[in-house]
């Protein structure tokens, strides 16, 4: 199997984890070749208990640091071993209520079992106004932390883990709209605090996410957003502004770490919907696959090319967006004056993390490389979503010097889809001892990981493919042939007047992409239960008519540009091309969604 072929063809995810065993990555160009030692399972390789549902790279084991945490975004580990980490709330998570408390929690292991059993929280609460935030950091005795709009350090206590003196604000006026609210950032040894702040749009169009809608030219946005900011973390009361702007081009650089150098790199959130903004030009099954997620070194001037830009991984190098007279992946025109990647990974992962590693208690093949953690996809439905996972990419004198490998998998749980994901990988940080922490912002989990091999010689190997359901990881039992279906057992569903079960069969086939190219359930889930990008179709509550099929029809075919308490715009159609006999039946399907009684 080629694994360098076109990106058009769909990712070939069982080859990416299981290779030949013992084989070790070699250095050179970099690909996506991965390769395993002997297939690890929960449990085996020495390791106590299950690892927390996930597997790993031979010779590492897990435990469960903490759950139940809330949105766990970053984390920060003091020197003296305690755990900060930051969490999130608001629109991305439907305003849902998050657990009492701060925002900002404190965790400390005292009886080194690999489980905190000292757990505090502090800081702003949502009855404060706030809604928490990703980034957080240590720096010269300072926790620093995001929220909301600002930027702010609390000293760290000489006793316990919770600090006592009020936050004193070191940057503020970020701003908050758009697509891309969070400002995660990370702090040189000198001071210099890198901020992201992710673009408001997905490609910088007038209208946002709308089909064949060119961009703007110039693309203002850039003053503002889409780059990494430059700040001093030894100053107080700084306010942001276009002056501290440090790179460029960068839509989503959410993960920003250093080297032992003294490199600075961040990953890249590549853009969405190709294919459903820009039908003619892209299949959604290219749309699947385009573009790469980026790790990129960043310097002062950079520009990454967005939005004019994307990197197609299978021609390995950026060409020309749509929006700024691209040709489906043939031009290149600006591109070639842009700052290309260090490292591509698959289309629509979602980098929300990323370490470099410098720790010691990992074999030494982990020293300067970069652990990332994926939050996983939405953008590629019809096809099925990747990512969930967390991978470690080779690096040496500032680049890529092997093929990733899967470190970490199986925090999905048995269905890959952002509603519906046990756990999503979004935060990293290293301890004193050379531990790896994951956070994960779904199930508010926390995992401690450490090398259990013995041999620090050990190369690098990827981890196992999880099991594909929570059922046969722990009893055992075989699956059904046809596998299971996430509504199985469910009460049947209603009818609308005047159409047949038929009808709305062939809606539900659509909604989930298994005919005629829909996408539905990329942003509404397969159950139709709503994610961070999509609402809730099954609650009864209609923001767009009054719950007739009629309704549902005009905003299925006029899309919704700007929604009203989500994130994620809709493009006409959900960006498929659909017959009036197929737009008939998903709506059919959707009111029968939104009226099937409790069961």
């Amino acid at each position: 199997m080629n694994l360098h072929a076109d990106r058009v063809t769909e990712w070939p995810v069982k080859a990416l984890t299981v290779v030949l065993a013992g084989l070790l990555l070699m250095a050179g160009a970099p690909s996506h070749a991965q390769t395993t030692d002997q297939a690890s399972t929960p449990g085996s390789g020495g390791c106590v208990g299950d690892n927390g549902g996930i597997t790993l790279s031979p010779g590492f084991c897990a435990t469960v640091f903490a759950d139940k945490l809330g949105h766990a975004r970053h984390l920060a580990v003091a020197p003296n071993g305690v755990l900060y980490v930051n969490t999130w709330s608001g629109l991305y998570y439907h305003d849902d209520t998050p657990p009492p408390g701060g925002f900002l929690i404190g965790l400390q292991d005292t009886k080194g079992d690999g489980r905190a059993d000292k757990i505090v929280r502090f800081g702003p609460t949502k009855a404060d106004g706030n809604a928490g935030g990703t980034g957080v950091a240590i720096y010269k005795g300072y926790l620093y932390a995001e929220t909301n709009d600002r930027i702010v350090r609390y000293q760290l206590p000489s006793s316990g883990i919770e600090p006592t003196a009020a936050p004193e604000t070191v940057v503020s006026g970020l701003p908050l709209t758009g697509d891309h609210p969070m400002h995660p950032f990370a702090i040189d040894a000198q001071g210099n605090l890198y901020v992201d702040l992710g673009s408001a749009t997905n490609s910088c169009q007038s209208q946002n996410r709308m089909p064949n809608v060119p961009g703007n030219n110039p693309c203002t946005e850039l003053e503002t957003r889409a780059g990494t900011w430059l700040y001093d973390a030894n100053r107080l009361d700084q306010h942001f502004s276009p002056a501290e702007r440090f790179a460029t081009g960068l839509r989503n650089g959410e993960g920003i770490s250093l080297d032992s150098a003294g490199r600075i790199f961040a990953t890249q959130h590549g853009r969405d919907q190709l294919g459903q903004n820009w039908p003619k030009l892209y299949t959604l099954k290219q749309n699947a696959n385009l573009p790469a997620e980026e790790l990129v070194i960043l310097r002062q001037g950079s520009d990454f090319g967005w939005p004019e830009c994307y990197y197609d991984d299978g021609k390995k190098k950026l060409v020309l967006a749509p929006e700024y007279g691209g040709d489906g992946g043939k031009a290149v025109g600006i591109c070639s004056q842009k700052q290309a990647p260090v490292a591509a990974f698959p289309a629509h992962w979602a980098p929300n993390d990323m370490l470099i590693y410098e720790g010691s208690q990992f074999p030494s093949a982990y020293k300067d490389g970069a652990f990332i953690a994926f939050h996983g996809s939405w953008n590629r439905s019809p096809e099925s979503q990747g990512g969930y996972n967390v991978v470690f990419q080779p690096l040496a004198d500032g680049k890529a010097s092997g093929p990733f490998v899967v470190f970490a998998d199986g925090f999905a749980g048995p269905i890959k889809q952002p509603g519906q994901a046990a756990h999503r990988p979004t935060g990293l940080a290293v301890g004193p001892d050379g531990a790896l922490y994951i956070a994960d912002d779904q199930g508010g989990r926390i995992w401690r990981v450490t090398f259990q091999g013995g041999n620090k010689a050990t190369g690098i190997a990827a981890a196992a493919p999880p099991p594909p359901t929570a059922q046969a990881s722990t009893s055992g039992n075989p699956l059904p042939p046809e596998g299971i279906h996430p509504n199985a057992g469910a009460t049947p569903l209603p009818t609308p007047p005047g159409a047949s079960p038929d009808q709305v069969a062939l809606g539900e086939r659509i909604f989930e992409g298994q005919a005629e190219g829909g996408t539905c359930a990329g942003c509404h889930g397969t159950d139709g239960k709503g994610t961070a990008m999509g609402s809730d179709l099954t609650s009864g509550k209609w923001l767009w008519g009054n719950g007739s099929v009629q309704a549902i029809t005009r905003t299925i075919a006029h899309g919704v540009p700007k929604p009203k308490e989500h994130t994620g715009v809709m493009p006409p159609m959900g960006g498929a091309q659909l017959s009036q006999a197929d737009l008939a039946a998903l709506s059919d399907y959707v009111w029968a969604i939104g009226h099937q009684k409790p069961h």
